[in-house]
């Protein structure tokens, strides 16, 4: 309860100050997992995301984060969950596969850290490790504008992308390389696009 509360109050904010529009909410069903990937420029991505979407989602975020209490807490409350960077953090991707398998939505944004599109463009390859290891459908989002008060931000949610043909235990780089190729060429897309 106090979830959505949070995320009611957020959602309010966001509208007010970012005047959020969200195009694509029919991309997402009502049960069935996805990863959901975005682009990621602000620390406001991930709130703007998970407020406007219709469904509860889990977000994995820098564990560097959580060193702050009231963040958190917060996090906590909002299904927030660490991941260390620059290692392979095997909890917190066992956590994510047993989201995943249990029907959840898992929220990443696959270049790792705020980079804007521009500077990178390049994603990890955990998002498509995860995609291809459950066989799940991955949807990716385009965010769009500058995170500055009173500024137009636009979510736009694409169709999911099937990778299940790929599914594995065990990936080669290869297609890992291609699948999180895939994917981020996807989000340029959708943070490229008019709406």
């Amino acid at each position: 309860m106090l979830r959505k509360i949070i995320v009611f109050l957020v959602y309010i904010f966001n509208v007010i100050v970012f005047r959020v529009k969200c195009v694509g909410q029919e991309n997402i069903q009502n049960k069935g997992a996805y990863i959901i990937c975005a682009n990621h420029t602000s620390n406001w991505d991930a709130p703007i995301l998970v407020s406007n979407l219709k469904r509860k989602v889990y977000v994995m975020a820098k564990a560097e984060l959580f060193k702050n209490k009231f963040i958190k807490w917060l996090g906590d409350k909002c299904c927030v969950f660490p991941v260390k960077r620059g290692m392979r953090d095997i909890e917190s991707i066992k956590y994510s596969l047993k989201l995943l398998k249990d029907g959840e939505i898992l929220v990443i944004f696959p270049e790792g850290t705020r980079k804007g599109l521009e500077k990178n463009g390049k994603a990890q390859n955990g998002v498509a490790y995860m995609a291809i290891r459950t066989g799940v459908p991955v949807i990716p989002v385009g965010i769009q504008g500058e995170m500055k008060p009173f500024r137009k931000v636009k979510l736009n949610i694409g169709e999911p992308l099937d990778f299940s043909q790929y599914k594995s235990n065990k990936p080669e780089k290869e297609i890992l390389d291609k699948v999180s190729k895939e994917i981020m060429d996807n989000i340029i897309m959708l943070t490229n696009e008019n709406i």
